[in-house]
């Protein structure tokens, strides 16, 4: 019975919402991927669910598809199995999670009532016998299911204000033709148009743009903004690694400074990270205590660690006025003492 189906498009439901395929993370129900019958979990006369698995599960465009597998040992499944198979039942419907929506022009289509869901997860597919009825697409917000009718408020996935404000009705309306002034419904559609077409101009769409036009077009930019966004994040990373190993910074405030970065950017990063001196390491620099290694009261001197960091015009001085230095990084520098 391999009869591929598709469980979700970005299409129109039947509550006004629309469902973004390229938003549902399906990652979760890939590791359990059941499948119910008109989205019920349990029947009163205990009939044993889910009615099978969902296989091959994949995005396919703008379309989220897989393959149902019925459980033919177990007699309901079987007779869905058998009309299923029999072309009798057609249709699935996603389980969904709603994660985000949006309101904004651009998600919106003409008809649509409620706002768009940009990200969701698919939490479970039903056979189901109509689809796009209020069955064909079980609409949850953090688990709890949401009921959802003509008009009816909902905080997880809002009507939308496309025609008048709150608190405005008709009356309104004729009062400001009355006054020879627009209605604000008509005010509120021409700002509505104004907004899609500005939105359209700046995706650089015309304004007969399709929808999937749109989708591809918001979907392009996401891409790029996250590549953008992973190169900055790279610049920064770089930037402080140098930071440590050059002793600006220590390994311990790496991560601080990786998050100073994404927070002012790149560019003040790295001038902030300028203005810091290098730590000295203590045998790069080291003032000699009067009179050690053979030094005059009150002389000083650089300490090295071979002989070939010595300037060539100090090694004269050196082995003559400092021998048992100078025999130190004699030996540090060939492995062997001087001969004598």
């Amino acid at each position: 019975m391999a009869k591929e189906m598709i469980i979700s498009t970005s299409r129109l439901n039947s509550y006004g919402s629309r469902v973004i395929t390229a938003g549902i993370d399906i990652s979760q129900y890939s590791k359990n991927p059941v499948l119910l019958w008109m989205h019920r979990r349990s029947f009163s006369n205990g009939t044993p669910l889910p009615i099978g698995r969902v296989e091959n599960l994949h995005f396919d465009g703008d379309a989220l598809k897989g393959t149902p597998v019925f459980d033919v040992n177990d007699p309901f499944a079987k007779q869905i199995a058998d009309k299923w198979e029999g072309g009798f039942l057609k249709m699935c419907s996603a389980g969904l999670d709603i994660v985000e929506t949006s309101v904004a022009p651009v998600h919106l289509l003409p008809g649509q009532t409620r706002a768009t869901v940009l990200r969701s997860k698919l939490t479970e597919v039903s056979i189901v016998d109509i689809g796009s009825n209020d069955d064909a697409l079980q609409l949850s917000n953090s688990g709890q299911l949401l009921t959802l009718a003509a008009g009816e408020a909902c905080e997880a996935l809002p009507l939308l204000e496309l025609t008048k404000t709150d608190g405005q009705d008709d009356t309104t309306d004729d009062k400001e033709k009355a006054k020879g002034g627009k209605p604000a419904a008509s005010i509120n559609n021409n700002n509505n148009k104004r907004m899609k077409k500005e939105t359209l101009q700046l995706l650089g769409l015309a304004e007969d743009a399709t929808e999937e036009q749109v989708h591809s077009a918001v979907q392009l930019l996401k891409q790029s903004a996250d590549k953008a966004q992973s190169m900055e994040l790279a610049a920064i990373t770089a930037a402080v690694d140098q930071a440590v190993k050059d002793k600006r910074i220590t390994e311990a405030k790496r991560d601080h400074f990786i998050q100073l970065g994404k927070n002012v950017g790149v560019q003040q990063l790295n001038e902030t990270l300028e203005c810091m001196s290098p730590a000295s390491k203590p045998l790069d620099m080291i003032n000699q205590q009067p009179g050690s290694n053979g030094a005059p009261a009150g002389a000083e001197h650089q300490t090295f660690a071979k002989l070939s960091e010595v300037p060539a015009d100090k090694i004269e001085n050196l082995k003559k006025e400092q021998p048992q230095e100078y025999a130190r990084l004699y030996k540090a520098e060939y492995g062997i003492d001087i001969p004598r």
